[in-house]
């Protein structure tokens, strides 16, 4: 009896070891990755969260009128910040009034095929109006309205070629001649268009 209490002992405390090994490898697998690992590859499409600035009675603004582009408002398209860029800025706005600001009016063109896309739950019958920024006077005008022009020498917030808008021909003529370019309405911009000046932006600014 004095022989085999010692190694019952014996034997408790190896299975007490073995089992508090088996535990810390459980609940702490980290110990056994070496520290040389590399991180998951990352995949799908970058989210950009840039939520609608609401209306704001205070502005003493009409519900549908354009306003200031807000420091903090990011595009919903390629999530740039439109107020760095204040020249090239457009915006929609909603029937409730809330508003999307882009960085240019390519940006804004693109989101306007499918506002669902980059704002959930949004759709282009909630639109009431859009603007862009006139090139020749800084001033909003109608989206709708403008003249554009395309394929010029300009660069826009992302260096790359865009669509500077005007609001008359004779301001689109002067800078088609002095910077190149095809003067065009909004209705002639094609998605074909938009889908070739975006790949170039994505290329100049990755």
């Amino acid at each position: 009896m004095s022989l085999r209490l010692p190694l019952a002992k014996n034997y408790a405390w190896a299975a007490l070891s073995l089992l508090s090994a088996l535990l810390f490898a459980k609940l702490l697998p980290w110990h056994t990755v070496s520290s040389e690992s590399e991180p998951p590859a990352v995949t799908g499409e970058l989210c950009i969260v840039a939520p609608a600035t609401p209306f704001d009675p205070k502005w003493g603004i009409a519900l549908h009128a354009p306003r200031t582009v807000p420091s903090d408002a990011r595009c919903p398209v390629c999530g740039m910040y439109p107020a760095r860029s204040r020249d090239w800025a457009a915006q929609v706005i909603f029937s409730n009034g809330d508003t999307q600001f882009f960085d240019s009016p390519l940006t804004l063109f693109i989101y306007l095929q499918d506002p669902g896309r980059y704002s959930a739950g949004r759709r282009a019958s909630e639109i009431s109006a859009s603007f862009v920024t006139d090139t020749a006077s800084g001033k909003w005008i109608k989206a709708s309205d403008a003249l554009y022009v395309s394929g010029s020498s300009a660069m826009g917030p992302m260096r790359a070629g865009n669509l500077p808008a005007f609001s008359s021909m004779a301001a689109a003529q002067q800078f088609a001649d002095t910077r190149g370019g095809v003067i065009m309405p909004a209705n002639k911009i094609s998605p074909q268009q938009l889908q070739h000046l975006n790949r170039a932006r994505r290329h100049a600014h990755p």
